[in-house]
């Protein structure tokens, strides 16, 4: 997931600072490691939904960042209420034994949510 460097000009400062933190925690959670053989990527929110119960929980709550960020940074309560649709039905779905891993490696929320947070920036 590139970041769309033509918006970097309409920033502030402190936004383009705060986009590139939510950028980072998506890139780690949503698509940090490539399979070998494939172009498809997964991130640590997959991983970590191999640990029962704890694994979905750090997961679910390090998913909050970007939408904690999001809040800071006026980002309208209807798209916030969208960016946490999308971690709730990330964490329930995900916390299904062995099919919620499968699940994670495919619902991007974070991502879905950098894209939500990088359009409201942009105007």
């Amino acid at each position: 997931m590139a970041r769309n460097p033509s918006l970097d000009s309409e920033l502030t400062a402190a936004e383009a600072a705060t986009l590139d933190r939510v950028h980072t925690v998506t890139r780690l959670l949503d698509e940090a490691v490539r399979i070998p053989g494939t172009d498809f990527r997964i991130g640590l929110d997959p991983l970590l939904s191999i640990l029962p119960v704890a694994g979905d929980a750090v997961g679910a709550a390090l998913s909050l960042y970007p939408i904690a960020e999001a809040y800071r940074l006026g980002t309208p309560k209807r798209t916030l209420a969208a960016m946490l649709g999308l971690v709730t039905i990330d964490a329930v779905v995900g916390s299904v034994p062995v099919l919620g891993s499968v699940f994670d490696a495919f619902w991007k929320a974070n991502r879905w949510n950098y894209r939500l947070l990088e359009r409201h920036l942009g105007g």
